[in-house]
This record gives C-alpha cells, sequence and structure tokens, in this order.
C-alpha cells in the first residue's frame, strides 16, 4: 500500500472512492438540493491509499479555513474532511496509515492545529482529535411561539426584510464574514466556496428565502435562511447575527410566519437566551445535544499562546501524544489575558490526553467536566477551578460552516 497526494486530475476518481467507502452514489445537485461540495475540494491537499496495483482504496483531504479563538485572533486550520476506506480494506490499517501521512503533512506545512466534523464520534479520538464546539436543534410549535416584550428597557429598532438567496448572496457572504471573526469556535467560508456554491444552504444552490435585518441605521447586521416544507415545518438553515437584538428580531419573524406548524432551528447556539423570550419557557423543544467541530492541536505552544484567556495564573499541564507517540509537559503562563507556554520539568497540575486539551481549548467543555468524568487527572485540589477560569471563553464556542 502507498500514500500519495491527489490531483485535479484525480478528481473524479477521488469523488467515487469517497462515495463508495460510504456506501453511496454522487447525487446530482438537482437531485438533492445540497449543492455541488466537491466543487471546494482542495485536491493539492487530498490524500490517496492505493494499492500494489495502484487502484484507490482510501480517501482523505483537508481545506484551508481560519478559526476564531476566544479573545477574536483568527489562526489557519486544517479542515479534515472526505476521510474514508473502501469496505473491502477496512481494519487492515489504511486509516491509520493515512492519518499518520496527514497530520505530518500538516506539521510540515507549518499548521498549529486541524479540526473535523466526525461522522463516528468513536473513530478520531485515537488520532488526537476532541470534541470542541456542540449544537442542538431547536423546534417551536406555532401555536406557542409567541416572544414576552423586553422587560429590561425598549429593544433598539431595526427591520426585518424578506429577500430571495440568489437576490443577496454576496450581502449573506459578507454578514457571515463579519459574524464568523466575532464568534469563537466559527470557521471561514472561503469566496471559492461562495463562488463554486459548494456545501449546503445557504451557500448551495438551494431555493432559500433570506430574512435580512438591517440597524437602526439601516446597516445589514444578521440574517436567517429557511424554507417551509411541505408538513408546515419552517426548517432555519442558519441565523447568523451581529448581536443579540438583531436574532430577537429574525426570531419573532420566523415564529411569527403564517401557514407554519412549527419552526425548527437546525444550528440553536448553546447558552443562547430565545428560550427565556418565549411566552411559555417550555414550548422550544431542544433536540440532542451534538458534537460539531473537533480540534487537534499539532503545536501546542503555539496554539495555547494564539488565544486570550479569561483569568492569569499558572498551569503545568502533562499532555499525552500516543498516536504521535510523543509526551510532554508546558508551563502555562497567562497574565492580563496574553499567555506564554514553556518547556518545563516541574511536577504537572493537570495530566491529559492531546484529545482532552483539544476539547478544552475553545471554552466550550471545561476541565473540570473532563476531570470528573475520569479523562483530566487533577494533581491537587484547585488544579480544576483554576483551569476552568482560565480556559472559560466570553462566548461559547459555535461553528455553523459544514464541510
Amino acid at each position: 500500500m502507498e500514500i500519495r497526494s491527489t490531483t485535479e486530475k484525480d478528481l473524479d476518481v477521488f469523488i467515487d472512492t469517497v462515495f463508495a467507502a460510504f456506501g453511496k452514489h454522487p447525487t446530482p445537485p438537482e437531485e438533492d438540493g445540497s449543492g455541488v461540495w466537491w466543487s471546494a475540494l482542495e485536491l493539492d491537499r487530498g490524500l490517496f491509499a492505493v494499492t500494489d496495483q495502484g487502484r484507490p482504496i482510501g480517501t482523505a483531504s483537508a481545506y484551508s479555513f481560519e478559526l476564531t479563538l476566544p479573545g477574536g485572533a483568527t489562526v489557519p486550520v486544517a479542515g479534515i474532511s472526505c476521510v474514508g476506506v473502501l469496505p473491502s480494506h477496512r481494519r487492515q490499517g489504511v486509516l491509520t496509515a493515512m492519518k499518520r501521512h496527514q497530520l505530518a503533512e500538516l506539521r510540515e506545512r507549518g499548521e498549529i492545529m486541524s479540526v473535523l466534523l466526525a461522522s463516528e464520534a468513536v473513530i478520531y479520538r485515537r488520532f488526537g482529535y476532541g470534541p470542541a464546539t456542540y449544537t442542538r436543534r431547536l423546534t417551536v410549535p406555532r401555536h406557542q411561539a409567541a416572544l414576552t416584550p423586553p422587560r429590561a428597557g425598549e429593544q433598539p429598532a431595526g427591520t426585518v426584510e424578506l429577500l430571495r438567496l440568489n437576490d443577496c448572496r454576496e450581502l449573506v457572504e459578507q454578514i457571515y464574514d463579519r459574524y464568523r471573526r466575532t464568534q469563537p469556535g466559527a470557521i471561514s467560508r472561503p469566496p471559492r466556496w461562495w463562488a463554486r456554491q459548494a456545501g449546503h444552504p445557504p451557500i448551495a444552490p438551494t431555493p432559500r428565502y433570506i430574512a435580512l435585518h438591517r440597524d437602526a441605521d439601516g446597516t445589514p447586521d444578521g440574517y436567517a435562511s429557511y424554507s417551509l416544507d411541505d408538513s408546515g415545518t419552517l426548517l432555519v438553515d442558519e441565523t447568523v447575527t451581529l448581536d443579540d437584538a438583531a436574532f430577537t428580531a429574525l426570531a419573532r419573524y420566523l415564529l411569527g410566519h403564517d401557514l407554519v406548524t412549527e419552526v425548527a432551528f437546525r444550528h440553536f447556539p448553546p447558552g443562547h437566551p430565545l428560550q427565556w423570550q418565549l411566552a411559555d419557557f417550555n414550548a422550544g423543544q431542544l433536540g440532542k445535544h451534538t458534537d460539531w467541530l473537533w480540534v487537534r492541536l499539532l503545536d501546542i505552544p503555539r496554539a495555547l499562546t494564539a488565544r486570550t484567556w479569561s483569568a492569569d495564573g499558572e498551569l503545568v499541564l502533562d499532555v499525552a501524544d500516543p498516536f504521535l507517540g510523543e509526551h510532554t509537559r508546558h508551563l502555562l503562563t497567562v497574565r492580563d489575558g496574553r499567555a506564554e507556554c514553556t518547556p518545563t520539568d516541574r511536577e504537572p497540575d493537570l495530566s491529559l490526553d492531546v484529545s482532552d486539551l483539544g476539547s478544552i481549548y475553545l471554552g466550550g467543555t471545561t476541565p473540570s467536566t473532563l476531570v470528573r468524568a475520569g479523562h483530566i487527572r487533577a494533581h491537587h485540589p484547585a488544579a480544576a477551578a483554576l483551569a476552568d477560569a482560565m480556559f472559560r471563553a466570553e462566548r461559547e464556542p459555535h461553528c455553523l460552516h459544514w464541510f
């Protein structure tokens, strides 16, 4: 078996192999409405696992994204996708070989971390990835959708305008880019995704309505992408806003839509106050808590010094990376929100796997939760509480982008 890079001429075989690995067939966009997602592939970052006879039996790829960190800094990350092995060649070390090759390539490129969306949650921990952002579906029956008026003063004035996606695609792109730069855990949508209409709505060419919010000055500051199915469910692909007032205005518009039995927000942000704004607190039905973005640190010191921190302090982190055969110890020192990270031989405060470090990195999972779960070892009683205070983000991380 050999692992080799792909090129543009490999596109058709690459797509056929990916679909075969998942037991499916490529479906034209006019049949399933999902858009030609593979048109955004960067085949200079793809991999084939091939037999000695040259037959492809496994695939992996990477997209070039930016990830927003706590504090607002953005860093380049590799978005791992299209990872699959033909059923005839599973459990023969193909996936492991591809992942070792890919992680080595990412390090050679100087990338400090990679991210992915896991098709199966049990697969990727062994490669050093940990779930770092989460999402839920919120469904509100139309007859229980009334919102209470604010009790803490008037909401800022604004307007909601109804548009079709094809008439405002560039505006939607601009608003998303402003939003993702302020939201920890959000990743960029590169221009090629929009230009090629790759991925899921509202990027895809699938018809959608856009509820566009403008602030009191007339500046666009939010949108909701949605459709209404034959059962009467108004499905909201995503609600993207720059502040809570715009989100509330868009929610009021969506929840007040006529000829609707229920409104389903597909990606409802963790910790969002909309449930408190419903006149009937129990009206909102939350779906299961689902993992979304998984994070894998490749350069721990650079990753830890890239983000902003919520509390000053010192932590010695003893980090095991079994997949890469590494074991490192780092002194994390935070002053005024900025960190230094240096090698140390001091006794550790926390011992953890690199996948657990990925889970707590964006602030969406508290270190104390993983201590209680038996994943992280706290070497003294105050270690977990200090780590919670330091790793906490100003906003819960959330990622909307599918890749």
